[in-house]
């Protein structure tokens, strides 16, 4: 399915050191931010108060969050769970306070607005589980590294699983350097968009790798850059409406879906954006100038002698 069709081969390549060089720099600058400003990690990572609360109607969550600002609390998650009438708050640990004081608190806030509500549990939620929630996220995104590597390795050639892998990290690694840069909240939800990105991203990477090899074969007497730019050429139509029909339901969540999906929306928002530019400048460049070739792609034919020798042996 094609939006539109271009009859003119654009030259993509011209500028690829160019635009790798910007590239390079943004990377640069995300490690340097993520390094010196670190994140801002919910307290899913780094500990708190997990209170439930229920209410005997549909719980007011706007109300709720207004009563939880009001006690000076900046870093917090309130969230429908089970059912509307029923209320998660996550809540930092303040110096000097414990969980029953800062349940309390929150009841008596709660309490001013709906007498109806009544709190059904309150835990703390120890550094020590934030950690094993950090490890097992990391190690999450090494499987999917190595895991995006052997398949582009199998179905294509080395040149382009490094290619490929290189590009994918530079948009995880940018990503990551916005919310340390920004200081925006770094939740599961958030690792959950990282590793949702790296699947997607490496989706568009497969299909301009795919139309190459198909080139290759096609356009025997074409030079490895015009093939390259032929192949991302044809796959512009479908880029616009894969990446375009994603980006109007992310764009819907972060627009609407409240303070909950925010976060989660614009780290899917970033890389969508940065996964087209990755497969097309990034990945494309590096496999080029790694020296891919049509022999890279195409096994070469046995002659006949060669065969009937290998058949009489």
């Amino acid at each position: 399915m094609e939006l539109f069709r271009i009859g003119r081969t654009i030259p993509f390549m011209r500028n690829a050191l160019v635009l790798n060089a910007i590239s390079f720099l943004t990377f640069v600058a995300a490690v340097f931010f993520i390094f010196a400003k670190g994140f801002h990690l919910s307290i899913e990572f780094t500990g708190g108060t997990v209170m439930e609360v229920n209410y005997a109607q549909a719980a007011p969550l706007d109300k709720v969050r207004t009563a939880v600002t009001g006690l000076g609390y900046t870093d917090f998650q309130v969230q429908n769970f089970g059912t509307s009438r029923d209320v998660m708050i996550r809540l930092p640990l303040g110096a000097g306070q414990s969980s029953a004081t800062q349940s309390d608190t929150v009841m008596k806030a709660l309490k001013a607005s709906d007498s109806t509500v009544e709190l059904r549990r309150v835990e703390f939620v120890g550094p020590q589980v934030g950690k094993e929630l950090v490890e097992n996220g990391l190690l999450a995104l090494l499987f999917v590294v190595i895991g995006i590597t052997l398949y582009l390795a199998v179905r294509f050639e080395w040149k382009f699983a490094v290619a490929g892998v290189l590009a994918n990290l530079h948009d995880v690694v940018i990503i990551l350097g916005f919310f340390a840069f920004f200081q925006w909240e770094f939740s599961l939800s958030v690792l959950a968009g990282v590793l949702a990105v790296l699947g997607y991203s490496v989706n568009e990477s497969v299909v301009i790798m795919d139309r190459i090899r198909e080139n290759f074969r096609r356009d025997r007497g074409a030079t490895v850059r015009e093939v390259i730019d032929g192949a991302i050429t044809q796959t512009i139509s479908r880029t616009i409406i894969t990446h375009g029909s994603t980006q109007m339901m992310v764009l819907a969540m972060l627009l609407f879906g409240g303070p909950t999906l925010h976060y989660f929306a614009l780290a899917l928002t970033i890389g969508i954006w940065f996964g087209i530019y990755s497969s097309v400048f990034v990945a494309a460049a590096i496999a080029m100038w790694l020296g891919i070739k049509r022999e890279d792609m195409i096994k070469p034919i046995k002659k006949a002698d060669e065969v009937e020798e290998v058949y009489q042996e």
